[in-house]
């Protein structure tokens, strides 16, 4: 059962919101268990044991800057996730979440993230990272395996090789993004079954659900976008977007602030010419030339009319003659279908 009803959604955000920004800022395992400074691992190498008086004051000077900035990073992508986490009810009191583990910087950063939120959340929640191994060329099998053990997360490793498939089916130059995604998916909501997971996170940040806009815009012909929480087509799966309202230029800095060890994508991260980087280039020149745009675009996602569209699925302008305004102001909003009750 859901833990929020309508009359405690207010309550939950404000002390969830409060706690993304009071509360602790080191991350913890999901059994409970502190881990190093957040800060260590990341700043404690770059001490040198020989260095002059001068060098040392101007080395310690930047260590602070550092750690001053990845604390307000880590703050910041904190209060976001959990704004949307709380927004869309995304993870309820009890809750499995089977965070999807590609190796990439997203992914690494969402799983630091909702550890850290699992300490100061006002709900229960346990964590189980997965990481679906797709038989790649090349692939380092030991890296996440390594890292997870380190870090003292719960995990597993699952095979499938995806890549074969791939290779066999997309003819030689195509975009092979589709199928593998697909692949991937049915792959890992049947794995998500096995182990009981009541949630599964993807890493998609801002960015990725305006690009996914403009991508069904520009080749689909659809307005349509990535929604933050969806019910899987088979009905069996609840997928959450935690980053939905975080920006990719913080994910990036914050990734190496923390140094992840990141795994490229060999089979689809290398071909040219794909149409998503055609849009993410836009996108990026927009918010060099107009900076506040992406943020606008965003806001327009959760802000539609359809009064001022040509749906005629979601607005009646065939009756309008009959003097009937559907609903006064609220002719101009969309009604949003309770798709979970």
């Amino acid at each position: 059962d859901c833990l929020l009803s309508r009359g405690l959604g207010d309550v939950y955000k404000r002390q969830l919101f409060e706690t993304l920004v009071t509360g602790p800022v080191s991350s913890r395992d999901s059994q409970g268990q502190g881990d190093l400074s957040l800060f260590h691992h990341s700043f404690s190498a770059i001490r040198q044991p020989t260095m002059s008086t001068a060098d040392t004051f101007a080395d310690t000077q930047m260590d602070a800057k550092h750690r001053t900035r990845l604390n307000k990073l880590q703050k910041k992508l904190r209060r976001e996730t959990g704004r949307a986490i709380a927004d869309f009810n995304m993870i309820q009191d009890g809750d499995k979440v089977m965070v999807c583990l590609s190796g990439g910087k997203d992914s690494y950063t969402m799983l630091e993230i909702l550890r850290n939120l699992q300490h100061s959340a006002p709900v229960d929640f346990e964590l189980v990272a997965v990481n679906l191994d797709q038989k790649q060329p090349g692939f380092p099998e030991h890296v996440l395996p390594e890292y997870l053990e380190k870090e003292g997360v719960n995990y597993h490793i699952l095979e499938k090789d995806t890549y074969s498939i791939v290779k066999e089916k997309v003819p030689e130059g195509k975009t092979t993004c589709g199928l593998c995604s697909r692949l991937r998916r049915g792959s890992l909501y049947g794995f998500a079954e096995e182990i009981g997971a009541t949630k599964i996170a993807l890493g998609h940040h801002r960015d990725d659900i305006v690009e996914t806009l403009f991508l069904n815009m520009f080749f689909g012909g659809k307005m349509k976008a990535m929604p933050p929480k969806l019910r899987s087509d088979d009905n069996r799966n609840i997928v959450i977007r935690p980053l939905a309202y975080s920006r990719e230029k913080d994910i990036i800095e914050f990734s190496n602030f923390k140094d992840f060890p990141i795994i490229p994508c060999n089979l689809c991260g290398s071909q040219e010419n794909l149409q998503r980087q055609v849009i993410k280039d836009m996108l990026n020149k927009w918010d060099r030339d107009q900076p506040g745009r992406i943020e606008n675009i965003f806001a327009a996602i959760q802000n539609i009319a359809p009064s001022q569209l040509a749906d005629t699925r979601l607005f009646d302008f065939e009756n309008l003659e009959d003097g009937q305004q559907q609903g006064g102001e609220q002719a101009h909003r969309l009604d949003v279908v309770n798709l979970f009750g």
